[in-house]
């Protein structure tokens, strides 16, 4: 991805990139794709009708991760108050989908995949945040 090279050459940046956000920023995005992908796969699976939480949880956490992504992205006139929020509902929401999906991890390898993307999310929501204290 290319979100170390388009926020150094923000003006407002200068070169001075926070390695832990742009390294949260990819694995947001990484997230939301891998809880976008296990949604649609546990639709596909027989016990569709016992996967509803884990579909509603993994859509809830791909879009909090896309707007998280999204948030931290933005250097213009960012407000650094608005960012943590942002990052500390991404890591609840990645906790909370992590551990749906671990529920499921033993039946189902794309819900094993999908709760190791969003723990290791989780982590990165909280180092960009230790970083930016």
């Amino acid at each position: 991805m290319n979100a170390r090279e388009m926020i150094a050459t923000h003006p407002a940046v200068k070169g001075n990139v926070n390695a832990a956000l742009v390294a949260c920023i990819d694995d947001c995005y990484a997230c939301a794709q891998t809880c976008t992908a296990c949604a649609d796969a546990c639709l596909g699976e027989e016990m569709v009708d016992q996967l509803r939480q884990c579909i509603r949880t993994d859509l809830d956490c791909a879009d909090v991760c896309a707007a998280t992504g999204a948030v931290a992205t933005r250097r213009t006139g960012s407000d650094e108050t608005i960012i943590r929020a942002m990052l500390e509902a991404c890591a609840t929401a990645c906790r909370t989908c992590a551990d749906e999906c671990g529920k499921h991890a033993s039946m189902h390898e794309h819900c094993r995949i999908c709760a190791e993307a969003c723990r290791r999310c989780e982590e990165s929501c909280r180092k960009a945040l230790a970083s930016m204290a």
